[in-house]
C-alpha cells in the first residue's frame, strides 16, 4: 500500500505537466472561440414563443394527430419513413461500388486514395445544402428529398463499408482459392458471409440518422414531416405544431428501438 502512495506521489510532476500541456491549449482555444460568438441575449418574444410551444405539446391538435387523412400526423410520419427508407436504400447501392473500388486491399493505393478522396468531398456538404441544390433541379417535394439523402448517405456508407472490406478475413479465400472455386463462388461463399451482416447493420444506423435528416429537409421544402412543422410555426399555430413534435417524438422513438433491435439480431 506504502509503495503504491509512493509511486502515486513520485509521478505527479509527470502527471501535472500532461495536465497543463493538454489543458492550457484547450483554455486558449475555448476563449479564441468564445470571442467569435456574438451574444445578444434573448429575443423579447423569445420565451412567450417557448411557452406556446409547450402549450402545444400539453394541448396538440388532436385531429391532427389521430386522423390518417392528407395532412394528418400519420401520413405525415409515413411519409418520412419512406423518404428515408428509399433515400438510405439508393444510398447504399450506389455506395458499394465506391467501397469495392476505394478498398487498399481490392485496388492499388493510389487508385484507393482517389476514391477515398471523392468520398471525403462528398461527406463534406450538410444534407441542408444538398437540398438547396436539388430542389433547383427537380423542385420541391419528396422526390428531392429522396435524392438528398441518398446523396448525403454515399458518404458515410461507403467509409464505413471500406472498413469493413478492409477487415476481411483473407485467409477464407485464400482456402477458397487452393480448393480451386471459382470467382464467382469465392464472391458468394468467402466475401458475401462475410460482409452481408456489417452491411445491413450500417445500412440500417443510416436508416435512423435519414430518418432525423428528413425532417430537417422540411426547411427547404423537401417533403417529409419537416416542411408542415415549418409551416406551423411560421403561422403561430402552436396545436398543430405540438401534434407534429409528437409525432416527431414517436417517430425517432420507435425507430430508434427498432434500430437497435435489428442491429443487435444481425450482429448475434
Amino acid at each position: 500500500m506504502n509503495e503504491n502512495v509512493q509511486l502515486v506521489f513520485e509521478q505527479r510532476p509527470r502527471r501535472l505537466k500532461k495536465i497543463l500541456i493538454i489543458g492550457i491549449p484547450l483554455f486558449l482555444i475555448l476563449a479564441w472561440s468564445w470571442s467569435y460568438v456574438d451574444y445578444n441575449g434573448i429575443e423579447e418574444n423569445g420565451l412567450r414563443v417557448i411557452q406556446s410551444i409547450f402549450s402545444g405539446l400539453i394541448k396538440p391538435n388532436q385531429k391532427m394527430l389521430f386522423s390518417f387523412g392528407r395532412g394528418s400526423i400519420p401520413q405525415l410520419v409515413l411519409e418520412t419513413v419512406t423518404i428515408a427508407f428509399l433515400g438510405t436504400l439508393l444510398g447504399m447501392i450506389l455506395a458499394i461500388p465506391f467501397s469495392f473500388l476505394s478498398a487498399r486491399n481490392i485496388v492499388p493505393k493510389w487508385f484507393s486514395a482517389i476514391g477515398i478522396f471523392i468520398i471525403t468531398v462528398i461527406r463534406t456538404f450538410p444534407p441542408f445544402v444538398y437540398g438547396l441544390l436539388i430542389i433547383v433541379v427537380t423542385g420541391a417535394g419528396p422526390f428531392a428529398g429522396v435524392l438528398t439523402l441518398a446523396l448525403t448517405s454515399i458518404g458515410m456508407i461507403s467509409k464505413l463499408f471500406i472498413e469493413a472490406i478492409e477487415d476481411l478475413d483473407v485467409g477464407i479465400i485464400e482456402s477458397l482459392d487452393a480448393s480451386g472455386s471459382s470467382n464467382f463462388q469465392k464472391i458468394r461463399f468467402g466475401i458475401i458471409p462475410q460482409l452481408f451482416g456489417n452491411f445491413l447493420s450500417i445500412a440500417i444506423y443510416r436508416f435512423e440518422i435519414n430518418v432525423k435528416n428528413a425532417t430537417i429537409l422540411g426547411l427547404v421544402d423537401a417533403g417529409g414531416i419537416g416542411t408542415p412543422l415549418v409551416m406551423a410555426m411560421s403561422a403561430f399555430r402552436w396545436a398543430d405544431v405540438g401534434a407534429i413534435l409528437w409525432g416527431l417524438i414517436i417517430l425517432v422513438v420507435f425507430v430508434e428501438w427498432l434500430s437497435s433491435a435489428l442491429r443487435a439480431k444481425v450482429a448475434g
